[in-house]
Formats: structure tokens, C-alpha cells, sequence
């Protein structure tokens, strides 16, 4: 078949239960796909064999009856999830060639659903970054317009979704790293819970914020994919949540008559630029003709998020960066004199700028007589945001707003001027803090006809609803069904 790549993960599941296509055939369309359009930069790792023999296996558990709903589709893993057959870098020269000898919970988890594994997708280094411009292998390119960033840190994920290389793939979010993207992209993705999702061999950048989620095209095809990677890891995880997974399908279909969505007066205001808050109107004007009421709310603290999160993520990201310094794993100086002339040069050629950046920012916060004026004053605050959400909650069901202020920037725009990549996460950061499930759905168009996504916030373990409400808006749209020119 010539148009599988046109086919959602749930079509294709439907396809490949029927044996009217077979997982080898879906495999080897996406491959040849994968290669067709490197110029993206979307993928950093394939092996052809490895994926065939997934797609022989999963062929095999299909003539023996078995109708896993995942069974046979073929999925990407962003490059900061460890695989023992795939190389992992997390897109840093510091991990370059590195194996590991075992696959992460969420590779683990998704394998044992029956996915089947096309390569490992570009990312900005240890997911530091909002636009795939920081990865040591190269800036990943918005399908839709080729000059443009696609977002980050998942933006190979989005990128491959969009451009129809892979039917899902799965990203992290820290900060806004799935829902960014996903807008920039014109795709759905989802951050669950934070503790939903097992954080086991997951490059770790920021610990307390981290979180894996999927993304795909529909919100129908996120919540199978977000069904099979959740649960409890208590083994491997301390911070995964001694909660049951869940089949996030359930309420698909759920009518949103009176559902209140809440919009924040701090998400409208003059940063957004005039095309989304258009497009967003519009969303929002759809949701109330599918029955759904709209409520003003507050969230008054949503521009601390930003000095709040730069504080904490580098912290975290100063002491879980701490590993590498050429000893056990990854990057070691060739020439050096002892053994801290070792670390440092190991760490000053194996880190790229933004981790640098952030590490002696972390690292600063951290110190004696810094502790106390900067760390423990974020962490207060942050607490404070998340009982803002709580307040919000009492109003309304789920909230409703922007993903970022802007649509996709040109590549190279921010290069001097990191802050102007900081800002732009300003939407998606109060979410991250506090914890909350989120996702972006596409929802529109606009300057130069790049998408705009709508970010959907729920309370916690609300991702059901969440997945029905932009189910709903999917099934009054076709913004989520458009692909890019040539793609």
C-alpha cells in the first residue's frame, strides 16, 4: 500500500488486524520513508534489521490471534529514552556511540504492546532546549516550512509525525517539550501526570519535572499509546505513582455538553501574538458549539513560571549532569593531565553551549549563600503556583489557552539570545511545576500558515478527559488531518 503513512495509528491497527496490510509491509513503507526525507534531520539513529525482525515477530503474535490494539505499529523513540538495539546519544557528543544494555520502561513497555521500532529521533542536547537547534548532530527541520524550527526539546519526534515518517513517536516533557513541538507541528501530544509515566532510563535532565508522553496525530491514537506506556515502576522509579494503568480510551466519545473550560486572563494578554489568539478564538468559539461553557479564571503567577523554572530545572539539571565526566560511560579527553584536568576537559568538549549554560547556572543557585535567596524561594513559589491551579480548578473542569506566544520561529532567529527561547515557554511552564497533564491540539493556522496548537491543562489524573474534550474538537475539525506540502 502507497498511503500508509496517511493513516492514523488506529487506522493502521484496524489495517493490520484485518491482514489487509502486514506489520513487515508497514515497517518497510515507513524505512523507506525515514530515508527519503533525511534532509528534516528528524531521525539520528536506524537499523533496518532490527526493525524487520520487530515487524516478524509481531507478524507472527497476529497469525496466532492475538488483536493488541498496538500490535505491529510502528512508533519512534526520541533519542533521550536508553534502547539496548538503538544507539543512545540524548543528541550530545558527550554519549556519542553509546549502547545501552537495556531498554528504558517506556521502550520496554511499548515493545511488550507490540509497537515496533523505526530508529531514535533528534532532540536538543539532554533536552535542553525549545527549538532542536541545540542537538550535536544538527537542527531538526519543520516539515512545514523547512526554514523554521519544528520546537523542542521533542522536535524530531514532532517532525516525524508531522512529515508522516513514523505514525507516533514518543517525546519528554520538562518544561513544555511535548506540547510545544506538537503546536509547531500541527500534531496532538500528551504530558501525563507527572509519576504516570516511568522516568527508567530516561536521560535525566531535571528529575522533579521530567515526564514521557506520546505523540501523534489524534488524540485518539495518543490515548492508545498513553494506555500502554503508563504505570507503576516502584522497582526502578521512586518518583513513578503506585497507580494502576488505565485505558485512556474509555470516555473517547463522552459528550462535553456543559464541560467548563477555564481561560486564564494571563494566557490572552499582549504577548500573544495577534495569528494564534485568532486561531485560539476560534478554537474556543468551536468548543462552545459542541456544548462546552467557558470561564475567566486567574492564574497570577503564571510570569513567575518562568524565573521559577530556570532556577529549579538547572539545579536539577547541575546534579544529574554530574555522571559524566569520563570516568564509567560516554565522552573521555584524549590528552589531559590528571585526573581533573580529565573531567574538565572531558565535560568542556562533550557538553554544547545551552547544557554548559545551564549546569553553571544550576550549579550557581546550588552554592553556599545561594541556596536559601534563590533554590528554596523558587521551590516556595512553585508550591504557590500549584495551589493556584487548584483554585482554578474549583471553576472549571479543564483549562484552555495558548502553547506558545508565537508560531514557529525562523531557525537561527534566537541563535544570541537564549532568553528569547526562555520566554517563549512561558504557557507551558505553570503546567510543568505543578505537575499537571497537558497536551496540545491542533487548532488552526498562522502567520505563513504554520500551525497553532491549543494547550489543554487538567487536574491531576485527568487525562481522560482531557483526551475526550480534544477528541471531541477533532471530530468538529480537520486541523489535525492536514499535512504539510510534499509530505
Amino acid at each position: 500500500m502507497t498511503d500508509l503513512h496517511h493513516l492514523t495509528v488506529a487506522e493502521l491497527s484496524a489495517k493490520l488486524r484485518a491482514a489487509e496490510v502486514s506489520a513487515t509491509e508497514a515497517a518497510q513503507h515507513f524505512l523507506a520513508r525515514a530515508r527519503q526525507h533525511e534532509s528534516l534531520g528528524a531521525f539520528l539513529a536506524v537499523d533496518e534489521s532490527v526493525t524487520l525482525a520487530q515487524a516478524k515477530a509481531a507478524d507472527e503474535r497476529i497469525a496466532r490471534g492475538d488483536a493488541a490494539p498496538l500490535l505491529g505499529v510502528p512508533i519512534a523513540h526520541k533519542d533521550i529514552f536508553v534502547t539496548k538495539d538503538f544507539p543512545t546519544t540524548a543528541g550530545s557528543k558527550m554519549l556519542a556511540g553509546y549502547r545501552s544494555p537495556f531498554d528504558a520502561t517506556v521502550v520496554a513497555k511499548l515493545a511488550d504492546a507490540g509497537c515496533v521500532t523505526l530508529g531514535k529521533l533528534n532532540c536538543d542536547e539532554f533536552a535542553m532546549g525549545s527549538a532542536n537547534e541545540n542537538s550535536a548532530y544538527g537542527a531538526v527541520h519543520n516539515p512545514w516550512d523547512a526554514a523554521r524550527i519544528p520546537g523542542g526539546s521533542s522536535g524530531g519526534s514532532a517532525a516525524a509525525v508531522a512529515a508522516r515518517l513514523a505514525p507516533a513517536a514518543t517525546g519528554t516533557d520538562t518544561g513544555g517539550s511535548i506540547r510545544q513541538p506538537a503546536a509547531f507541528c500541527g500534531i496532538t501530544g500528551i504530558k501525563p501526570t507527572y509519576g504516570r509515566a516511568s522516568r527508567w532510563g530516561m536521560v535525566a535532565f531535571a528529575s522533579s519535572l521530567d515526564q514521557a508522553g506520546p505523540m501523534a496525530r489524534t488524540a485518539q491514537d495518543c490515548a492508545l499509546l498513553l494506555s500502554a506506556l503508563c504505570g507503576p515502576d516502584p522497582d526502578r522509579d521512586s518518583t513513578s505513582l503506585d497507580k494502576p494503568a488505565e485505558d485512556y480510551t474509555r470516555r473517547l466519545g463522552d459528550p462535553i455538553d456543559g464541560l467548563r473550560i477555564g481561560v486564564p486572563r494571563e494566557f490572552f494578554g499582549d504577548g500573544l501574538a495577534p495569528d494564534v489568539r485568532a486561531a485560539l478564538d476560534a478554537a474556543l468559539k468551536q468548543y462552545e458549539r459542541l456544548g462546552a461553557r467557558l470561564v475567566e479564571i486567574s492564574l497570577p503567577r503564571t510570569e513567575q513560571a518562568i524565573p521559577v523554572y530556570y532556577i529549579i530545572a538547572p539545579a536539577e539539571a547541575s546534579s544529574n549532569l554530574s555522571r559524566f565526566d569520563g570516568v564509567k560511560f560516554g565522552h573521555r579527553a584524549k590528552h589531559y593531565d590528571d585526573l581533573l584536568d580529565m573531567y574538565c576537559k572531558t565535560r568542556a568538549e562533550g557538553f554544547g553551549a545551552e547544557v554548559k549554560r545551564r549546569i553553571m547556572t544550576g550549579t550557581y543557585v546550588l552554592s553556599h549563600g545561594y541556596y536559601d535567596a534563590y533554590y528554596l524561594q523558587a521551590q516556595k513559589i512553585r508550591r504557590m503556583i500549584a495551589d493556584d491551579f487548584q483554585q482554578a480548578f474549583k471553576q472549571c473542569d479543564i483549562i484552555a489557552g495558548p502553547v506558545a506566544p508565537s508560531v514557529a520561529w525562523k531557525l537561527g532567529e534566537h541563535g544570541s539570545d537564549p532568553l528569547a527561547d526562555y520566554l517563549a515557554d512561558i504557557f507551558t511552564l505553570p503546567g510543568s511545576l505543578a505537575g499537571l497533564p497537558g497536551m496540545s491540539v491542533p487548532a488552526g493556522f498562522g502567520e505563513g500558515g504554520m500551525p497553532v496548537g491549543l494547550q489543554l491543562l487538567g487536574n491531576y489524573f485527568d487525562e481522560a478527559r482531557l483526551l475526550n474534550a480534544a477528541h471531541q474538537f477533532q471530530q468538529a475539525t480537520d486541523f489535525h488531518l492536514r499535512a504539510p506540502e510534499g509530505f
